[in-house]
Formats: C-alpha cells, structure tokens, sequence
C-alpha cells in the first residue's frame, strides 16, 4: 500500500518536474521516500531533479541511495556517471559509465535471445 502511495507521487512528480515545477516535484519525492525508503524511482527522480538544478552533493546523495537499492539499473548507473563528471571525479564517472554499458550490452543480448 505504502509502495502504491510513493509510485502515485513519484509519477505526480515526474509530471511537475516536465512542467518545470522542481520545488513541488522534490517536495512530492521526498515524501514518497518517507513514505518508502525504498523507492528507487524517487531516488533516482531526486538525483535527477538535483542534478538539473546544479546540486551535485544532494544529486549524488540521492543517487548513491538509488545505486544501492538497485545495482544492476543502467539509468542510475549513466545518471552518476554524469553527476561525477561535473564533480570533476573522471574515475568514478568512467567507472559508472562502464557498468552502464556493460548493463547495456546484458539487456541487448537477451533482446536478441
């Protein structure tokens, strides 16, 4: 149920994010995360939206939280790859970015099964 509550809001603010609404979006994450600490998706959203918004400490606090929920996810692992190349971190950018690809190359090999 609580899972339910933090997807609704987590899309909720997706769509607030597209609008170009970052306050409300992060306000509805964050109680998605209250809600389910969890939730991947509204890690990932955060890091995201801090990332638009030139956060990098709380963009890689949210996506080290969403890495670690969901390891093998080559958006979360492309996303960090990006936050750390701003941060001027090129190792653990290219290091996010290998697992992004080597994730890539898995989900291509069972598409073509």
């Amino acid at each position: 149920m609580e899972e339910e509550k933090a997807q609704a809001l987590v899309d909720d603010a997706t769509f607030d994010f597209t609008m170009g609404e970052h306050d409300a979006a992060l306000e509805k994450l964050e109680k998605a995360v209250k809600l389910d600490p969890a939730c991947f998706s509204a890690w990932h959203a955060m890091a995201e939206i801090y990332f638009d918004r030139d956060n990098l400490e709380k963009a890689l606090e949210a996506g080290t939280i969403a890495v670690g929920l969901k390891e093998d996810d080559v958006h979360i692992h492309t996303t960090l790859s990006r936050i750390w190349m701003e941060s001027g971190n090129k190792e653990e950018a290219e290091k996010h970015g290998a697992r992004a690809r080597v994730l890539g190359w898995k989900e291509q090999l069972k598409e073509d099964e």
